[in-house]
C-alpha cells in the first residue's frame, strides 16, 4: 500500500475515494504541531498553578447528562486542572455531579454563588441554550474564563453581547464547537482555503432530521427541580418533562432545533472553509417541511428544512436535513466531504497531494478542552473564540428567522448585523423575563 493508504482505512467507491483518517503527509505535520503544543505546556504544576473550575449545568441520569459534564470530567482529569464546584437547578443532577468530583465539591442551584467565589478561575457552561449568554457575560464580568457549549447563544444579539464582553473583560472564551479540533475538518478547510478545489461553488451542510412531538400533558414539577430558575429569562409556562433536559432543544423558547444543535457544528466548519469567521452570508432563504403548529405543549422547532445562503464570490451554502451527516465542499475541480467518521474526495489526488510549504495553515489544536486550558495559561485566543462562535451560530439563527417568517428571503449586513427587513430585525433578540 502506498503512503496515502498505509495508515488509513481506504475504500474505493464509485463516486470517489474515502478514508477514515487523514493522509500521511497531513498526519505527520499534525504530529509535529502536537509535539510543539505539548512542549509549551508546563511539565509540572503545583497547587498554586492549578486551574480551579466549576461546571454549571452538568445534567444527570434523570434526563441525560449535558455536554458540559463530559467536558468538565475531561478537564478534571488533566494535570493542573481540578473541578471544585458544580451548579445545577436539579438537585438530583447536582448531587450526582458533585459525587463524581469528590466529597469536598461545592454544590449549589444558583450560578451566582459559583461566580461569587474567588477560588474559581473558570467555568464550563452546559446549561440549555437560553441561559448561555446571561451566565457567560456574568462569569466574564466576575473574572472567570469560560468554556460554553454550542450553540453559543439563543439569539444573534446575545452573540454580539458575549463577544463584546469577552473583549471588554479580557477573558478566555471557548465555544464548544469541537470539530475545529478534529484533524479531518481542519484538513478539509485548509484544502479548500488553498484552492485545491479550484473556484469554490457550493458548500452543503447535512444535518439530521429533527423530531416532532406533542401535544404533551402538563405534569407536576419534580421534587428538587427549581422550575422558575430553569426557565430563567424565558416566558413562564406550564411544566412538562419534554421541555427540560435533552429535549429542550426542540422548543424555540430554549433552543433552535436541529438547525442550532448540529447546525452550530457543521455551519461553523462551512464558515471556516469559506474564510468567513468574521463575517457571514449576504442573504438567507429558508424552506421547511412539516413546520410544527405553534402549541404551548408541543415541539416548535423545524424538523425538515432546506436553507440557502449566498456568500461573496457567488458561493452558495445549502443547509439541509438530507444526506449523510457532514459537510461537502464543491468546486470547479471536484468535491471534498468531511464528517466525524471520514474524509472523502472526488479524486484521490485532492487528498493525497501535500499542500506547499507556503500554504495557508489554520489554527492547530490537539484537543478542544486542552486548547481552552492552554489558552487560560497563555492568554492566547482559543481556537473557537467568541467572535467565531457568534458568527457561526448567527448563520443558524438566520435560518430560523427566515423560516419563522414563512421562508422569506432576507439580505444580511454582516458589519451592522442587521437585516433589510423590520420583521426579521425584531427577531434579533427576545423579550427577557425577570426571573429573580
Amino acid at each position: 500500500m502506498d503512503d496515502f493508504t498505509r495508515r488509513t482505512l481506504l475504500k474505493n467507491t464509485l463516486t470517489g475515494v474515502t478514508v477514515a483518517t487523514v493522509p500521511t503527509w497531513f498526519a505527520e505535520r499534525a504530529e509535529a504541531e502536537t509535539a510543539e503544543i505539548q512542549a509549551d505546556r508546563p511539565k509540572k504544576t503545583g497547587a498554586n498553578d492549578t486551574i480551579h473550575v466549576a461546571v454549571i449545568g452538568p445534567g444527570g441520569r434523570r434526563g441525560g447528562f449535558q455536554q458540559g459534564f463530559g467536558v468538565s470530567r475531561y478537564v478534571h482529569s488533566q494535570p493542573g486542572a481540578k473541578v471544585i464546584a458544580v451548579c445545577d437547578v436539579d438537585e438530583l443532577h447536582r448531587n450526582e455531579a458533585a459525587a463524581y468530583f469528590g466529597p469536598n465539591t461545592f454544590k449549589t442551584g444558583d450560578f451566582r454563588e459559583i461566580l461569587a467565589r474567588k477560588d474559581i478561575d473558570a467555568v464550563v457552561i452546559g446549561t440549555p441554550d437560553h441561559w448561555h449568554a446571561t451566565i457567560s457575560v456574568a462569569a466574564m464580568k466576575a473574572g472567570k474564563d469560560v468554556y460554553c457549549e454550542k450553540p453559543m447563544t439563543l439569539t444573534i444579539s446575545e452573540g454580539r453581547m458575549v463577544a463584546d464582553a469577552a473583549a471588554r473583560y479580557k477573558r478566555i472564551f471557548q465555544t464548544g464547537s469541537q470539530q475545529r479540533s478534529d484533524g479531518r475538518f481542519r484538513l478539509a478547510c485548509e484544502l479548500v482555503r488553498n484552492g485545491r478545489l479550484g473556484k469554490l461553488k457550493k458548500v452543503t451542510t447535512h444535518l439530521p432530521t429533527g423530531p416532532t412531538g406533542g401535544p404533551f400533558s402538563a405534569e407536576p414539577v419534580p421534587a428538587g427541580l427549581d422550575w422558575n430558575m430553569w426557565q430563567g429569562p424565558t416566558q413562564s409556562v406550564t411544566y412538562c418533562h419534554e421541555r427540560t433536559h435533552g429535549t429542550f432543544r426542540w422548543w424555540l423558547d430554549y433552543s433552535g432545533g436541529m438547525l442550532t444543535d448540529w447546525g452550530a457544528h457543521h455551519n461553523d466548519i462551512a464558515q471556516w472553509g469559506l474564510g468567513a469567521d468574521g463575517s457571514g452570508p449576504l442573504s438567507v432563504e429558508g424552506h421547511a417541511k412539516g413546520q410544527p403548529v405553534v402549541d404551548m405543549m408541543a415541539y416548535t422547532t423545524f424538523p425538515e428544512f432546506d436553507i440557502f445562503y449566498t456568500y461573496p464570490h457567488d458561493v452558495m451554502l445549502h443547509c439541509t436535513n438530507k444526506g449523510e451527516n457532514g459537510v461537502t465542499f464543491e468546486g470547479e475541480d471536484g468535491w471534498i466531504f468531511v464528517s466525524r467518521e471520514r474524509i472523502g474526495a472526488s479524486e484521490e489526488r485532492l487528498l493525497k497531494e501535500p499542500l506547499p510549504s507556503n500554504a495557508v495553515k489554520l489554527y492547530a489544536s490537539d484537543g478542544h478542552a486542552k486548547n481552552w486550558l492552554d489558552c487560560i495559561r497563555t492568554r492566547k485566543a482559543a481556537i473557537c473564540e467568541p467572535e467565531i462562535g457568534h458568527r457561526s451560530v448567527s448563520v443558524c439563527h438566520m435560518a430560523n428567522i427566515s423560516l419563522r417568517l414563512g421562508g422569506r428571503k432576507l439580505d444580511w449586513d454582516a458589519k451592522k448585523e442587521r437585516f433589510n427587513d423590520d420583521d426579521a430585525n425584531a427577531m434579533l433578540s427576545r423579550p427577557q423575563r425577570k426571573w429573580s
